[in-house]
């Protein structure tokens, strides 16, 4: 059995600065692929299963080439994500300018595996049907940030994850930011919401929060994990799905939570170092954290 299976689409993202117009692939389960290439474990198995238009196959062929075992479920469409800075890089205005084929449970028949992680980017990405099926065929991991995001006409809407008591019985591993946990609780105090996503049934607890570093509730204990500071800031697209990578990487290892945790942690803090996604190796991540915590 392949140890984790990560599901999600490749995107086509356009990257407009006041100095340059960039095309580039992007998406969580590019990141999360890329990542893995970097662990050095090979007893550990990975698969990707995306879905994305045949003219943007070459972002498959690259992640081949680096070894990655990928099966593509064909689209009419690569989803397609403009993001427009201006002067200051926190100010943002996105558009989607084309969304691919949703993921179906007829689709994935074949999907086992000990992690399944979905790398959602938008709310119909997967379907609750979907979510049920797959939580009967490994354990599912979910970032809740695609199901918050919806689009109508090119433009992208926050909104709340409509079918979440319903699919949050069927996720064992949720990372959520700060921000998403209070959407999806009504709850500003984050251990609070912490606890509220547990009791409507998740097993883990990802609550990430940028520099403030990131807390883990698991079996009714909350685990504070310090971030990483990095050397340098370049590139925070990403990040989040570094740290699920090094988180599930870890736990599919046999590490306890805790400690999976503070490997997330200085992988997402690497990938923060640079442009694109993770280039650093697993013993680079390991040498930012502190012995105790390995």
């Amino acid at each position: 059995m392949t140890d984790i299976i990560c599901i999600g689409h490749i995107t086509k993202d356009k990257i407009v600065t006041p100095r340059s117009e960039v095309y580039m692939p992007g998406g969580a389960s590019f990141y999360f692929s890329h990542g893995f290439c970097q662990m050095e474990d090979k007893q550990i198995s990975y698969r990707l299963i995306t879905s994305l238009a045949e003219e943007d196959m070459k972002a498959v062929d690259d992640l081949r080439a680096l070894g990655v075992e990928t099966q593509v479920i064909p689209s009419r469409h690569s989803v397609f994500f403009e993001n427009i800075y201006g002067d200051n890089p926190d100010e943002r205005q996105q558009r989607v300018l084309a969304k691919a084929d949703p993921f179906t449970k007829e689709a994935l028949l074949d999907v086992e595996a000990r992690y399944i992680i979905l790398g959602s980017l938008l709310a119909d990405d997967f379907s609750l049907e979907t979510i049920k099926y797959l939580s009967q065929r490994g354990i599912l991991v979910v970032d809740a940030q695609g199901y918050l995001r919806e689009v109508r006409g090119e433009k992208v809407y926050a909104c709340d994850w409509e079918d979440k008591l319903e699919a949050l019985k069927y996720i064992d591993i949720l990372k959520v930011n700060e921000y998403e946990a209070e959407v999806l609780t009504g709850l500003s105090d984050l251990r609070q919401a912490a606890q509220q996503l547990a009791e409507w049934g998740v097993k883990e607890v990802l609550l990430t929060l940028g520099s403030l570093g990131s807390i883990i509730l698991y079996n009714g204990q909350f685990y504070d994990i310090p971030a990483y500071p990095p050397t340098q800031l370049v590139d925070s697209t990403g990040c989040g799905d570094t740290y699920v990578m090094g988180y599930v990487y870890r736990r599919a290892q046999g590490y306890e939570p805790r400690l999976a945790a503070h490997f997330g942690a200085a992988a997402s803090t690497l990938k923060l170092e640079g442009s694109g996604p993770l280039r650093g190796s697993e013993q680079e991540i390991i040498k930012r954290i502190p012995k105790e915590c390995r």
